[in-house]
């Protein structure tokens, strides 16, 4: 009697450390697992500069969404941004693919615009800023096209 109640205890420790793990996984991760309560709008840039999907939407230094996806689209890369419905966008605001540090990971950053129309779930930021490629710089630089 006394084996089968260890085994037991140690049966459910197994279980509570891998639900554990798997609670933490999708934590960190940033995943959702259940679906958003939110929207999604669009952004086409002409090139994303090693964005990828999950990276985050930032308005005002304040993380606020995710990138959803990432695909071509008439030979430019069109993402798609999930935001939450408290986080609504004016029709003349700017994205641009910003990078946290010198060679960190990108994100994109909203600049709010001024207008008072909004733009609608499944819409578009007509007015993007691709990444920077430094090394295109410094070769304009050391070739002096600059």
């Amino acid at each position: 009697m006394k084996r089968f109640d260890l085994e037991l205890a140690v049966g459910v420790f197994m279980i509570l450390g891998i639900i554990c793990l798997g609670y933490l996984s999708i934590k960190l991760g940033k995943m959702e697992v259940f679906g958003d309560d939110g929207y999604e709008i669009e952004a086409v840039f002409t090139n994303t500069g090693g964005l990828k999907s999950g990276s985050s939407v930032v308005i005002a230094g304040v993380e606020v969404g995710r990138v959803k996806e990432i695909s071509l689209y008439d030979y430019e890369a069109r993402v798609v941004l999930s935001l939450p419905l408290n986080v609504r966008i004016q029709e003349d605001a700017i994205a641009s693919i910003k990078t946290k540090g010198l060679i960190g990971e990108k994100y994109v950053e909203i600049t709010p615009g001024g207008a008072d129309e909004l733009i609608e779930p499944g819409g578009s930021i007509m007015d993007t800023q691709s990444a920077i490629d430094f090394e295109e710089l410094i070769s304009n630089y050391v070739f002096g096209k600059i």
